[in-house]
């Protein structure tokens, strides 16, 4: 079925794949302002399609860690949100099942990379693919702290990096421009592994305990509140385990 919005007297508006360009432009009564879908107020929710997921963003951190205000202009991209629907899964001639259900916590990239913001009765959410995840949080509303309890999505892998050395061979301290970035860590907790042809799941070969080397600019580096770094790679940017 094509993707449509429907009737007023059906107060929803059902998606497929969208992809809106910069600038402002109209489709289908959208409007997609600077990249932000804006549904008109009188559909109430949106019912994405195939392997979309939508999401109700996050609110922004307005304050840091010490408690002071941020201005607009430095406040962090919300990059975490509150699944509140799934697609029917029909991609092609295939069924996908989904990993994700409804009322989960997500995390998916601050550079908003496969997602598209829009806005429903004036909330933002994001409609994403369900491999575009990152992974799921414990609750809603997690912090940083919580890092260490996602859980990978699609093929993907949580690594403890291994912290570089901050001494030279001979003894003399290294300033941060000087260090070498951490490519080694410990697996922590793995995905359900790279989606087939078929619509099925290949799993991964990496397990929880492994020790692995992966590509130096691969994945999402996190951090938490205590300085511990975290961070999250396809299986395929592992070189090997060690």
């Amino acid at each position: 079925m094509a993707a449509s919005l429907l009737p007023r007297c059906s107060p929803c508006a059902s998606f497929g794949v969208l992809r809106p360009g910069a600038g402002t432009r109209t489709r289908r009564n959208l409007t997609i302002k600077a990249a932000v879908v804006e549904v008109p107020t009188q559909y109430s929710k949106v019912v994405p399609k195939g392997d979309l997921v939508l999401a109700k963003v996050a609110e922004a951190e307005d304050k840091t860690l010490g408690g002071v205000l941020l201005p607009d202009s430095a406040q962090k991209k919300p990059t975490s949100g509150d699944i509140v629907a799934v697609g029917d899964g029909k991609v092609g001639e295939t069924i996908q099942k989904f990993n994700l259900t409804v009322g989960q916590t997500i995390l998916y990239s601050k550079f908003g990379i496969g997602a598209t913001d829009l806005t429903v009765q004036g909330d933002l959410h994001v409609l994403i693919r369900e491999d575009d995840v990152i992974g799921t949080l414990p609750r809603s509303g997690a912090t940083a702290a919580d890092v260490p309890d996602l859980h990978p999505a699609a093929d993907r892998v949580l690594i403890k990096v291994q912290e570089s050395a901050d001494v030279s061979v001979g003894g003399i301290m290294l300033p941060d421009s000087a260090k070498e970035k951490p490519i080694a860590g410990r697996v922590v907790r793995v995905g359900p592994g790279k989606r087939e042809k078929d619509g099925s799941r290949k799993g991964p070969k990496v397990k929880e305990g492994d020790s692995v080397l992966y590509f130096k600019w691969a994945g999402d580096q996190m951090e938490t509140p205590s300085g511990e770094h975290f961070v999250v790679v396809h299986e395929s940017d592992i070189l090997c385990r060690t």
